[in-house]
């Protein structure tokens, strides 16, 4: 058993099987159908596997990378078996994965040397962002850690309500003010309370509109910048939570953010209840930014720390 195996617990690994259950189903029928009638990779099943990889939302950039490496292989072995094409394709996805995911957490860790860890949180609304949130600060607080929420998604009344529901249910608190208020004041307020309280981290909303990228750009902009006011350096983590759901509009909503901000990690959520899981690996390798966590179910222990090993380990099964 590896050092991996060891220390991902059983029930994370059942409820990580579990959420990637649809994606994996669907992606393998698709290659099966792939390799039927063939014994040899050949440029027929290689031309069957890119239009796997991309119709399961791995994205085109990507796919091209993974059927290049394979190629690779094929050229370098002479003859390549397709009852051999699963293992190979574990092995490039592993290797494209620890490209932008250097590191391998099994949990909700904080790094040393930053109190209080500012983390904004960014995305469009109906993401799963405040649901990502309240779970992070359960889980953080699950640990010990003391935790404060800053409600500056001010654009809509719902959203500060639905951190509320979530600060309640944790049993952390929250900086708010009313709706409309300047979003910027609301994570003043937050990372000063934080301070006062010796907050281990303090966990920032921001909304969700990108119908105006430059004006997003601005909003975050100056919240970062007030921020600094009081924790020089934060935020820390600006945390992009994308629907996995939503297969490539997600590519599209990463582009997006990307550009308007400085985005450090994502979260995709919503893999349980979908087959794109494969949007995962796509975001991951086209934007060079690393997974840091994944929703693999809708109850409160279901956000899991991304481990590349375990993921691609559920999804090659």
């Amino acid at each position: 058993m590896s050092f991996f195996k060891k220390i991902f617990s059983k029930e994370k690994k059942e409820t990580l099987d579990k959420g990637l259950e649809k994606s994996k189903t669907s992606f393998f029928e698709k290659m099966s159908k792939a390799v039927a009638g063939k014994s040899k990779v050949d440029d027929d099943v290689l031309d069957n596997l890119e239009e796997v990889l991309v119709t399961s939302d791995v994205g085109v950039k990507t796919t091209i990378k993974v059927i290049d490496r394979i190629e690779a292989r094929v050229a370098k072995d002479k003859y390549l078996g397709t009852d051999e094409l699963n293992v190979i394709l574990r092995e490039e996805i592993a290797g494209l994965l620890s490209e932008t995911n250097t590191g391998n957490a099994t949990d909700f860790e904080l790094p040393e040397g930053t109190k209080p860890h500012v983390i904004m949180v960014v995305g469009v609304n109906g993401a799963g962002k405040t649901t990502t949130i309240g779970k992070l600060a359960y889980q953080f607080k699950k640990q010990g850690k003391k935790v404060v929420l800053g409600a500056a998604d001010t654009f809509r009344a719902a959203a500060i309500d639905q951190l509320q529901v979530w600060a309640d249910r944790v049993e952390v608190p929250i900086v708010k003010q009313k709706m409309g208020s300047d979003p910027a004041s609301v994570a003043f307020d937050a990372l000063e309370s934080g301070v006062n309280q010796d907050a281990d981290v303090i966990i920032i909303d921001t909304a969700g509109r990108l119908h105006n990228k430059v004006n997003l750009m601005n909003e975050l902009t100056k919240v970062k910048r007030v921020m600094q006011k009081v924790v020089g350096d934060a935020p820390h983590d600006v945390l992009l939570v994308l629907d996995g759901s939503t297969g490539q509009n997600a590519f599209e909503q990463a582009k997006q953010f990307t550009a308007a901000t400085e985005v450090t990690s994502l979260a995709v959520t919503k893999l349980d209840g979908t087959a794109k899981g494969g949007v995962v690996i796509g975001i991951s390798d086209q934007f060079q930014i690393p997974v840091k966590y994944i929703g693999v179910g809708e109850g409160i222990e279901d956000l899991q720390v991304f481990n590349k090993v375990e993921f691609v380990d559920s999804f090659f099964k």
